[in-house]
């Protein structure tokens, strides 16, 4: 992984037509909010997707690279502090919240990071995301952690609750402390290429959310083809998403590379217009420590190293950490252990 050329010298990837590189319109800092920008219907409606290119692609994400030894026992440690650490069940406690909050702020062992040498670099997940009935009772289980609360809202999963009511949720969600918002969008939008209407949703979402930062979750697996994720992407990032995430976790089909791929070249191509870093985050599926580093690959290769931090790639997870502990825990002692010997709560 070490020797591979700096992003801007890359070769152009399969999937998406060549074009000419954008430079960005001005100079953006590197930790600066995404501001969004007007909608503008060319940019939208020119997205073309390739899927059989593309899928290609994917395919070579797992192979063409690899991450061994002591190499992947570093990358998964990674892996760890980019994790949204999730609960999203109907049968969710304020007890089941604080177990979740403990496991957050002590992911992995001691012993297995003594025996890394990792014992002082301070994991720790990402966040930890709940409904919002339940976020005042993770900030109160996270107090003094520097762990931010994150809430799923706007009428998750499916989104169709009244409008009025999914804008009210996420003020209830930040008033109750949560600093990060999940939103999910209205399907029948990118469906119809009602494009205007996605935009003007997103907006009211990313302006209800004040200053917690706002992940828009596109549903992918509900979206019908990959051009429509393309497009969604854009529009998502045009109205100000901080992050676009892949799927709830609640659909048929969720996190797929491919569509990591096709949103993880829309987020590049933001960045060329715009100057402005957009999060990714794949969620739903996402189980095994080997998917979370083909993940890793995917936004090394194709956003770059810049990418590799918790302030622009997450998992939504809730079982990942669970084998990632595992395969750390093989790396260390040489046993894999059970894998309900690692509950997250």
């Amino acid at each position: 992984m070490s020797n591979a050329r700096p992003h801007s010298e890359r070769a152009p990837r399969e999937g998406v037509p060549a074009r000419e590189t954008v430079e960005p319109r001005r100079i953006v800092p590197l930790d600066a909010r995404n501001a969004g920008m007007a909608l503008d219907l060319d940019l939208v409606r020119r997205v073309t997707a390739n899927r059989s290119a593309i899928e290609r692609r994917a395919a070579t994400l797992g192979t063409r690279r690899s991450v061994k030894k002591e190499w992947q026992a570093a990358w998964l440690l990674r892996a760890v502090t980019m994790i949204d650490l999730t609960t999203l069940s109907g049968d969710d406690t304020p007890g089941r919240v604080a177990r979740l909050a403990a496991k957050a702020r002590r992911p992995i062992r001691d012993d297995v990071l003594e025996a890394l040498g990792a014992a002082d670099l301070g994991i720790r997940v990402a966040s930890v995301c709940v409904y919002p009935e339940l976020v005042a009772a993770a900030r109160a289980a996270l107090e003094d952690s520097g762990i931010p609360v994150c809430s799923v809202a706007a009428g998750f999963p499916a989104g169709l609750t009244p409008f009025e009511q999914r804008v009210e949720e996420i003020h209830r969600s930040v008033e109750a402390g949560a600093s990060e918002i999940d939103i999910v969008i209205t399907r029948r939008h990118v469906l119809t290429g009602d494009w205007q209407a996605l935009y003007d949703e997103v907006r009211v979402f990313r302006e209800a959310a004040g200053e917690a930062h706002l992940k828009t979750i596109l549903a992918t697996g509900e979206l019908g083809t990959l051009r429509n994720v393309a497009r969604a992407s854009r529009v998502a990032m045009m109205a100000g998403a901080d992050f676009i995430k892949t799927s709830t976790g609640k659909e048929q089909v969720n996190a797929t590379l491919p569509v990591g791929l096709v949103m993880a070249r829309a987020i590049r191509e933001y960045r060329e217009l715009t100057g402005f870093r957009v999060g990714l985050k794949p969620a739903g599926g996402i189980g095994k420590a080997k998917q979370a580093l083909q993940w890793l690959i995917l936004a090394r290769e194709e956003l770059g190293d810049e990418w590799l931090t918790r302030e622009r790639f997450r998992f939504g997870a809730s079982s990942l950490l669970a084998d990632i502990e595992r395969q750390l825990e093989h790396r260390a002692t040489g046993r894999y252990s059970a894998f309900h010997r690692h509950p997250s709560a």
